[in-house]
């Protein structure tokens, strides 16, 4: 008599050797790791992906192994985003797990050169790109000027909560600090519930409560907002008072990357960016090589 397998079991197999794949052609320079020792199978260790997933080696081990073990979509996330799966990929492992996939539709891309093109053609009006994590991945010359100089930051320094809450120049220019900031923190903590086991997220934090006391006070009432536009007022240290519009654009999902603009709401404000953007051509230097500068295509992921 011939033992039909019961499907769980079929897709529990057919997810491990899903997995195993995806982890042996992934080598550890295109995740940010050190080679390190000769290594006896290619790919990825099983530890790796567990330490990019942020979850344990024994339950990774047991998911390869095909045990009968629970996985959440959260962590099948943290999975599909370890392992730099395509959407095809993704949606394949979330099928497998049997699983509903809540951002079925997050693709990674750059930014290409015709959104660098919208940057620089919204100028005057400062405008920049920025992921859920508020990590600026682009920014065109006004908006590079508007806070603080951040063609003089490293690129890891250049995320607005750790400016907020850290960057002096940063801090001068943003009228009713206090506030900006709380409402800042309540709308990272919202973001961050769709990704409290990636490694960045957990990072960030970490080094913000790490960093600031006026952040871990905020943090600890676990205020939440959704993301919006609003009127801000910035004192910009070469031009003066600006009355701008802050406007978010959804480059994808929600939750995922913005077109952030700062539209002038007055003719004063309309003319002191005219001045901003002038400086900002002024003090203009070559751009850096690949790799290091501003205007280089980067992941929004």
């Amino acid at each position: 008599m011939t033992t039909v397998a019961p499907e769980s079991d079929v897709r529990r197999h057919e997810l491990a050797e899903f997995l195993r794949s995806r982890r042996e052609r992934i080598t550890p320079e295109q995740v940010g790791l050190p080679h390190g020792r000769r290594r006896r199978t290619p790919g990825l260790r099983r530890e790796e992906v567990a330490q990019l997933s942020a979850v344990g080696v024994t339950w990774y081990t047991w998911l390869e192994q095909a045990r009968d073990i629970q996985v959440s979509a959260q962590v099948l996330d943290a999975l599909a985003r370890a392992l730099l799966m395509d959407p095809s990929e993704r949606a394949h492992l979330f099928a497998l797990a049997g699983a509903g996939d809540p951002n079925p539709h997050a693709p990674c891309p750059t930014v290409t050169p015709s959104l660098r093109a919208m940057l620089d053609q919204l100028e005057p009006m400062p405008a920049c790109v920025q992921n859920s994590r508020y990590d600026i991945l682009a920014y065109n010359r006004t908006y590079g000027r508007l806070l603080c100089d951040l063609d003089a930051l490293a690129p890891e320094d250049r995320n607005c909560m750790w400016l907020a809450f850290t960057n002096d120049d940063w801090r001068a220019a943003v009228a009713d600090l206090p506030g900006v900031n709380r409402m800042m923190a309540a709308k990272f903590r919202a973001s961050m519930a769709e990704h409290l086991a990636e490694p960045a997220w957990k990072t960030l934090l970490k080094r913000l409560e790490h960093g600031s006391a006026e952040f871990r006070e905020i943090w600890a009432r676990h205020e939440v907002v959704g993301q919006g536009g609003r009127e801000k007022f910035i004192r910009n240290a070469h031009v003066g008072l600006l009355h701008l519009e802050h406007t978010n654009l959804w480059l994808g999902p929600a939750s995922g990357p913005r077109l952030v603009t700062y539209v002038p709401l007055d003719e004063d404000t309309r003319i002191r960016l005219d001045r901003l953007l002038a400086l900002a051509r002024e003090s203009e230097v070559p751009p850096p090589p690949a790799g290091a500068g501003r205007r280089d295509p980067v992941r929004l992921g």
